[in-house]
């Protein structure tokens, strides 16, 4: 089988239907391969639970320098992670970024880079958060947090950690979506509207860094029994506790459930994630994909990538912008 790299592609031959054919099938096979993150620097947000935390310990007994990172710092998770590692000897750090949080997130990017000699190699934005209930019930306390976590705290890292990526000319960015970045669930607040920005965004700065030679994937999970649901849960009675009967009103049954709280993630194993996560750093630069939907049960935003995909390179393919498109979506 030939190496089939989309960067290559962009440097000579078109990509002829037997190209793009062997290229599939090298990924599929590149994808099988028992991940290999030895060397590999990574910062990931969002550790103090969930995906966060296991890609953590996984990826630093699996050789790599991670930089756990979580805000409100000191704290037991941290103490914890800590831990964990000086009992393993692991190549572990925890620091301090509130995704949120502007001057963090220069310091605490400034930090891993200055601990791993250069360039992170990986950033995963894992951290988020989730209100539920009707969007009229969502005042602009609950959306301002939304989206300054879920949407402008992955920006916030993506441009703190670009530049020192785009001169080692290398790096990997994975942000973590949701099925609900591209399906509509009713009443599960403006966690959709979240995870849509966070998808457009991310396939955009994906086109743009294909000349620095740094791939972006989006990682699009279903539901898992992680803390986002108990979390979730807290931020939705402080809603209800401050929202206006005018807005409540209208919606009595939807209501009652919310203030019931409820789990959620059913019995699926959240190691999914950071397995998906870890398969793909292990692949060469260019040949990983744009999207990666994790679960066991239904993706029904499996239709909509390929559609995506396919109106994206019919609409652009030809243009000048062609060489990013078609390179992203491995044509």
């Amino acid at each position: 089988m030939p190496n089939i790299n989309r960067r290559t592609l962009l440097g000579g031959a078109a990509a002829t239907t037997v190209l793009a054919a062997a290229a599939t099938h090298a990924q599929t096979d590149m994808m099988k391969a028992m991940p290999d993150l030895k060397g590999k620097s990574i910062l990931i947000t969002g550790t103090s639970s969930g995906f966060g935390r296991l890609a953590a310990e996984d990826y630093a007994r699996k050789g790599a320098k991670v930089f756990a990172t979580m805000r409100n710092l000191p704290r037991a998770e941290a103490a914890e992670l800590e831990a964990i590692a000086a009992a393993e000897d692991l190549d572990l750090y925890v620091i301090e970024i509130d995704v949120t949080d502007d001057a963090q997130v220069a310091s605490g990017v400034a930090e891993a880079e200055k601990i791993a000699g250069g360039a992170i190699d990986v950033l995963i934005n894992n951290a988020g958060i989730s209100t539920a209930g009707p969007v009229e019930i969502q005042d602009m306390e609950a959306t301002k947090l939304l989206f300054d976590t879920n949407v402008f705290g992955p920006q916030r890292l993506m441009r703190a950690v670009l530049p020192a990526m785009r001169a080692a000319k290398s790096g990997q960015i994975f942000n973590v979506t949701s099925q609900l970045g591209r399906v509509i669930v009713p009443s599960y607040g403006q966690y959709s509207p979240t995870k849509f920005a966070l998808e457009a965004m991310s396939e955009q700065i994906a086109y743009e860094l294909v000349p620095h030679n740094i791939d972006v994937t989006i990682i699009e999970p279903g539901g898992y029994p992680t803390e986002i649901w108990a979390n979730a849960n807290a931020l939705t009675q402080k809603l209800l506790e401050r929202a206006d009967a005018k807005h409540l009103g209208g919606y009595t049954a939807l209501i009652e459930q919310m203030r019931s709280g409820s789990g959620g993630g059913g019995s699926t194993d959240p190691m999914d994630v950071p397995n998906a996560m870890a398969e793909i750093i292990s692949m060469p630069a260019g040949t990983r994909p744009l999207r990666k939907e994790v679960h066991p049960g239904p993706k029904p935003q499996i239709a909509i990538n390929e559609v995506s995909a396919k109106v994206q390179v019919g609409w652009l393919g030809e243009s000048g912008y062609g060489p990013w498109i078609k390179a992203v979506n491995n044509v």
